[in-house]
This record gives structure tokens, C-alpha cells and sequence, in this order.
């Protein structure tokens, strides 16, 4: 058997494989023979029909099963010892004329190549690194939010700008139906105005673009999923079914040691404190996801390569349950092209800097997530035989394990832009890392 390539560009090429009688013939007289016993054949008795019968009435079946099994192995076997690092998996080239009887059969697979570039991930950036502060305001509204957590309902007729509203945010159209208590001020400044003055059974509408400072509380509130709430503008309905205002609760011990556990918190700047450490630990985590965001779009818009476009949309068409259309297949391309951009670059980064993900990582990573949330629960000294446990239940999901990987491989990214790229510092408050995450 003859094999070669044909290229076409950096990024696109055809293996060419040119298969003759003596590369199947062996494997086809193996199974004519294996067929003889079993072949059925009107006017003979079962393993009775002579071979030329048999060979006319199932040979050429056999002849392209078995041509089709050497193409297979010997397509695999080459693109193994060549190395390539391809995109999708090759595309057989249809050929509606193709001679099945002819001396040499020649086959021809179209394949897209990774494409050879270079990062700079020391070039001249403009990316901020966000320290952000709980300042005064945050840390005194949070106190409060606690008083009235933690206080008595007061059941009221009107609503008013402290008020606890029970309701349902609804739009059939947009698939929104969802009851939920939500006070007064978590809406924007802007929108707090349409929810005072309101009686039970008053119906507000509103748009969610603007309806709360940080659009991800849409989430919470709307059961918005996390790829549609950014950008969100519908209008949808909210019915009031309960206003209650709250008589706030007193901070002593009783209130501190239900909150944070016995003998932690012994005053209210000790309470102070603690929401400081728990809230800047929470803006650290969105200032590193905003960070690893700029690092994506600064890495996708400077790093220029070209990717075999026209081979991934004829390929998109063919895998999957559902075959697309070579218009879905455009389309689909286009909403998946920057996660390739940056999947590659991603992998080119960890090689430039010689970072391999290892299972150990996976396993501290996982831990320490663990941890953490076992911790959110007040579980703060976990034993590590019940971390390891939990550990391993998570790590034999193969779902959990893509997931897990995706996020240790976003940790070390961050990792490496931190230390190479140096971007500038900026400490700001939580409203002000808002405004500069979402231009509000």
C-alpha cells in the first residue's frame, strides 16, 4: 500500500492511499472460506454451495468490508507515525464513480492541521489586575442585611425601600416563572423606585437589562442560566404576593454564635472584620475570573493564525447525534471558534512553559474545593480520610473529571499571565470593580 500526503496549505492536507489486490486479497479468502459452511443458496443444502456460487453471491460484500478494514488500520497506523496533530478526524472524499473492481483503489481523506504559531505572553498589555476592598458602605449594608435576616417580619400594606417582597418574576416568552423573596434594595438604585408605593397583588414590569448592579444576581432571582444573563434585555412581570417589612435583631453573642460558631465573633468589629475577610476572599475570586477573562480576549485578538475553517464546517456536519445542515454547521463554527483559538493557545502556553497537568493536581485541587465548601457549611476541620473519600466519589465521575481539569488548567493559565505578563495593579471598591467588569 502506497500512502502520502498532499498539501494544500499550513493547515489543510490530503492523505492519498492507493490500495492493491495483495494488500486485502489474503483477508478476503479467509472469510469466503469462513462463509462456505454458513452460506445459503436456493437449489443447495446449507455448506453445500460450491465456492464460485458463493463468492458471486456474497464476495463483493466481503471485498469492501474487508478494504474498508485495511483503510481504517493503515489511516490510523500513518497519522500515528507521522505525528500529525490534527483538527476533527479526516473526511473520506466521495467519489460517485469509485470502481470496487478496479486494480488499484485509491482513497483520499481530507485532514486540518493544529496550526505551528508562537505566543508572547510577555508582550505590552493593557490588563488590569483588580484588588477589590470592602469598603465601609459595603461592610455597614451587610450588617444590616443581617439585622434583618435574622430580625421579626413585620407584615405591611405598602412597600417601602426597606421592604421584603414575596413574588413571582414571570415572562412565558422568554421561559421566566419564578417565585422568590427578594428585599427592596438588591435591585439597582434605579429600579428600587418601581418597587415602592406597591400593595399586594400589584404586577411590576420591568427590564432585566439595568435591574440589578451585577446582572449575575439574575440568577438568583430569575433562574437565568449563566450564558444568557449577561447583556439580558426582556421585559418581564413581577407579582407581588407578600410585603413584609423586619424589626432588626439585636447583635449579641446569641446572634454572633449562631452565625459564625461558638466564641468566634465577640463584638461588632469582630463581626465587621469577619464580613470584611469573607467578602474580599469572594471579590478575589471575580477579580481572578475577570483577569483570566481579559488574559483569553488580550491572547485570542493578539495571537494571529489561521485555522482550516472550510475542513471544521464540512466536519461539524458529520459528528454528533443530530447530522447538521452546512448552515447550522456556519453557524455552529462561529459560536465555537473563539473557545478553539483559545483551547489552542491555552495548550501552547502550558508547553512554552513546560506546566504538565498531572493527576496529583487534579486531586489537591479538588481537595481544597472540597474544603472550601465543607467549610461554607461550617464543617472547618474536616478529617482528611473524609476529604480523600469525597475525593475520590467526585474523581470517578468522568464529567466531574473534564470539568475539574478545565478549571485547574484556567488556575495555572492564571498562574503563568500573573508572573509573565505583569499587569498593572488596581485596588478598587466592589461598586467600582463592577462598573469596570459590566461599564455600569
Amino acid at each position: 500500500m502506497d500512502i502520502k500526503r498532499v498539501a494544500i496549505d499550513a493547515v489543510n492536507e490530503t492523505i492519498v492511499m492507493n490500495v492493491v489486490h495483495m494488500d486485502y486479497k489474503g483477508q478476503v479468502a479467509k472469510r469466503i472460506n469462513e462463509k462456505m459452511p454458513l452460506a445459503q443458496v436456493k437449489g443447495f443444502r446449507k455448506g453445500a454451495v460450491p465456492k464460485d456460487l458463493v463468492e458471486k453471491q456474497y464476495g463483493k460484500g466481503i471485498k469492501q468490508e474487508e478494504i474498508k478494514k485495511v483503510v481504517d488500520l493503515a489511516l490510523e497506523r500513518y497519522i500515528q507515525s507521522e505525528r500529525l496533530n490534527l483538527l476533527g478526524t479526516p473526511l473520506a472524499k466521495v467519489n460517485e464513480d469509485f470502481n470496487w473492481d478496479a486494480e488499484e483503489l485509491t482513497f483520499e481523506y481530507e485532514i486540518g492541521l493544529v496550526p505551528n504559531f508562537e505566543i508572547d505572553l510577555e508582550a505590552k498589555n493593557n490588563i488590569v489586575k483588580y484588588i477589590v476592598t470592602a469598603d465601609d458602605k459595603l461592610i455597614d449594608g451587610q450588617v444590616e442585611r443581617i439585622q434583618k435576616q435574622f430580625g421579626k417580619a413585620v407584615p405591611q400594606e405598602v412597600s417601602d425601600a426597606k421592604s421584603d417582597l414575596t413574588g413571582t418574576f414571570s415572562s412565558e416568552a422568554n421561559g421566566i416563572n419564578n417565585t422568590t423573596t427578594i428585599a427592596v434594595d438588591a435591585f439597582s438604585k434605579k429600579a428600587q423606585k418601581q418597587f415602592t408605593g406597591k400593595k399586594v397583588g400589584d404586577v411590576v414590569t420591568v427590564s432585566t437589562k439595568g435591574l440589578f448592579e451585577d446582572d449575575h444576581q439574575l440568577m438568583d432571582y430569575l433562574k437565568v442560566g449563566h450564558e444568557g444573563v449577561h447583556g439580558l434585555d426582556v421585559e418581564v412581570n413581577f407579582t407581588i404576593e407578600a410585603i413584609n417589612g423586619s424589626e432588626p435583631a439585636e447583635l449579641n453573642q446569641e446572634l454572633f454564635d449562631k452565625l459564625f460558631g461558638e466564641g468566634k465573633v465577640a463584638s461588632l468589629e469582630d463581626l465587621k472584620a469577619k464580613i470584611k475577610e469573607d467578602a474580599e476572599a469572594q471579590f478575589a475570586q471575580q477579580a481572578d475570573q475577570k483577569l483570566l477573562l481579559d488574559v483569553q480576549d488580550f491572547l485570542i485578538e493578539n495571537t494571529k493564525f489561521d485555522l482550516p475553517a472550510e475542513f471544521l464546517k464540512k466536519w461539524l456536519q458529520t459528528v454528533g447525534e443530530k447530522k447538521l445542515s452546512a448552515e447550522e454547521a456556519e453557524v455552529e463554527y462561529a459560536r465555537s471558534e473563539k473557545g478553539l483559538r483559545f483551547q489552542l493557545i491555552e495548550g501552547k502556553a502550558l508547553a512554552q512553559s513546560n506546566i504538565q497537568i498531572t493527576f496529583d493536581d487534579l486531586k489537591e485541587f479538588t481537595s481544597n474545593a472540597i474544603r472550601q465548601q465543607m467549610a461554607q457549611f461550617g464543617q472547618t476541620n474536616p478529617t482528611d480520610e473524609e476529604v480523600q473519600g469525597i475525593v475520590a466519589r467526585v474523581l470517578s465521575n468522568q464529567d466531574e473529571v473534564k470539568r475539574l481539569s478545565e478549571q485547574v488548567v484556567a488556575a495555572k493559565m492564571l498562574d503563568i499571565f500573573k508572573e509573565k505578563a505583569n499587569p498593572t495593579t488596581k485596588e478598587v471598591t466592589y461598586e467600582e470593580f463592577i462598573a469596570a467588569s459590566y461599564g455600569e
